[in-house]
């Protein structure tokens, strides 16, 4: 399973469609969740050139004027959609997938940026959640941080945190730590910058894979990076083992445990 979320801020931009379509063909993801395409409906050919095979469903919520736009895309081999919902800020995809028997919902979500409108965004996002007894993943651009380390350079209101926090202890779901960088969107060319993108999953999604890891991909013709969640074990060789020579001065530096590094590790003197 390999599940990627992007804000495009539009494709419109040139070199933004091929951009995204490098992305699938070297990520070769099942579902993909962009956000803010400031489009309208495209077609099914238009995705099929977007994506990393002819094979490939789509529901999307179109833009309103040039603003938003939310799509997401899933490989039609891997996840069987049965349905999906709209809302005013998301869009959702309930199916199984080929590997698992239980269903799966991703919820793509765009949050907005005023205090009223969050809250009618959380306040949908809880309906649903209470509505259908499913395993969760939710993802996209939130609009919002936990934490006032993850925003450097831009205003961090507690009251909104403390409601995303909430949200989440809430419907007991738990945020899937992003490797590779600590912020998501950069802007002013690196003058503010801002963790506003994640993965927030159920317990049982979490429970029905191992290895679960998450990556902030390489940012270009947007300010939002690309980030990937995926169950395989990424492996990064043996891990490192180091030792100062002063050690092996001592009798008992043979005593030393090193189970789990290199087996062809040897002390010498």
């Amino acid at each position: 399973m390999k599940i990627m979320s992007l804000n495009i801020r539009g494709f419109a931009k040139d070199g933004a469609f091929e951009w995204v379509r490098n992305l699938c063909g070297e990520e070769k993801h099942d579902v993909f969740a962009i956000q803010e395409t400031k489009s309208s409906r495209v077609s099914d050919q238009w995705a099929s050139c977007l994506w990393w095979s002819n094979r490939v469903g789509i529901v999307q919520k179109e833009a309103v004027g040039y603003a938003g736009g939310l799509m997401i895309l899933w490989d039609l081999d891997s996840f069987h959609v049965e349905n999906f919902v709209e809302s005013e800020f998301y869009i959702a995809i309930k199916g199984k997938w080929k590997t698992r028997i239980c269903d799966s919902i991703v919820v793509n979500i765009y949050g907005p940026q005023d205090d009223a409108s969050k809250i009618r965004m959380w306040d949908s996002l809880n309906a649903l959640s209470r509505s259908i007894d499913s395993s969760w993943l939710l993802c996209g651009d939130f609009n919002e941080v936990r934490e006032e380390d993850e925003r450097f350079n831009s205003i961090f209101i507690p009251s909104r945190a403390k409601r995303f926090n909430d949200f989440i202890s809430d419907n007991s779901l738990v945020e899937v730590p992003l490797g590779g960088g600590k912020f998501t969107r950069v802007c002013d060319n690196g003058v503010k910058m801002s963790k506003l993108d994640r993965f927030l999953a159920s317990d049982n999604f979490l429970n029905q894979r191992e290895d679960l890891s998450a990556l902030v991909l390489g940012r270009k013709f947007s300010d939002h990076c690309p980030i990937v969640i995926r169950d395989k074990l990424l492996d990064f060789g043996p891990r490192p083992f180091k030792i100062f020579d002063e050690w092996l001065k001592n009798e008992e530096v043979e005593q030393i445990n090193v189970s789990g590094y290199r087996k062809d590790c040897v002390f010498s003197k």
